[in-house]
């Protein structure tokens, strides 16, 4: 019998109407996206059911907002249908809701923090010096040979590992657009900026992680029910005296979601379980194993596909 592991999205698979179709339908979802409007002390679950977009997209709206999203989620697929992980692993901002879901964070706590961290990252570097951008179809050294060639005295570095052949590189804008063009001219057509805030999992971000730092210094961790395997050494986590160390090294370090998938697959696991907004993670699921069974789990339909 193989494994499961759940997993959690990002930053960029939010969107309106996430979350309401479940809340509608399940008092457990309903009473997540409670919990959390009355740790922020604003209606969140509002913007999340009917935005508008351009409030939604603010980086300290959008991680507390798919935090939410995906523990509403996570909590209507256990009480339905029972289903268990072996291991637990979030993109990013995802890390957080796989810890809630491991224990470690209560909900309240999580979101009050994904919220300052949203603003740690936008205010560490001011909008348009920073840039980052997907390039595709390179591998991992020719890529961080570009970035070398590229820096220039700034910084740009690979800052998401997501699948074979995409990597999302982040820093200074200008270092960011002079990779890109040192890439065409080696032949990588493949190459775009991505419309974000901030140069996110770069050393830009600095600033950003010793905020952090003293955030998470004070905040009660409970023990892990559950491994979760960290975006910063893809392996499990067992310990949770380690976590806020690994949070905060992985706001300016690259997210290893390529390998954490491998590293999983390797531990036994053929069944991935996406929790929350989008399909983002099961895309990438799937360009890194095809041979791996898939469910996502946003609304009533995924839930109905999973009990099946």
């Amino acid at each position: 019998m193989g494994k499961t592991s759940f997993l959690f999205p990002g930053q960029g698979s939010q969107f309106v109407g996430m979350g309401k179709e479940l809340a509608d339908n399940f008092s457990s979802a309903r009473l997540a996206f409670e919990e959390a409007d009355e740790a922020l002390g604003f209606k969140l679950s509002a913007l999340c059911f009917n935005g508008p977009e351009e409030d939604l997209k603010l980086t300290f709206n959008t991680q507390p907002a798919i935090l939410t999203t995906s523990i509403a989620a996570l909590r209507v697929l256990r009480e339905e249908t029972g289903l268990t992980a072996d291991y637990l692993a979030g993109h990013s901002l995802g890390e957080y809701s796989a810890l809630v879901c491991s224990g470690v964070f209560e909900l309240s706590d999580a979101v009050r923090t994904v919220r300052a961290r949203g603003t740690f990252m936008q205010e560490a570097v001011p909008v348009g010096v920073g840039a980052m951008a997907a390039m595709l179809s390179i591998d991992s050294d020719d890529l961080t040979a570009i970035c070398e060639e590229a820096a220039d005295g700034e910084v740009v570095s690979p800052a998401n590992f997501n699948s074979p052949g995409q990597i999302v590189i982040a820093g200074h804008a200008t270092a960011v657009n002079r990779a890109i063009s040192i890439a065409k001219a080696k032949g990588y057509r493949k190459a775009m900026l991505l419309p974000v805030s901030a140069p996110f999992h770069c050393a830009l971000m600095q600033p950003a992680a010793v905020r952090l730092q003293e955030l998470l210094d004070c905040l009660l961790l409970h023990s892990m029910g559950l491994p979760v395997v960290s975006n910063v050494e893809a392996t499990p986590n067992n310990d949770p005296s380690r976590v806020g160390q690994l949070l905060v090294t992985q706001v300016c370090a690259p997210v290893l979601w390529e390998q954490s998938v491998e590293k999983m697959i390797s531990l036994g696991v053929d069944r991935f379980v996406e929790i929350g907004p989008g399909k983002v993670l099961t895309g990438l699921v799937k360009r890194i194993n095809k041979e791996m069974s898939l469910f996502n789990i946003e609304d009533s339909t995924g839930i109905k596909a999973v009990s099946a």
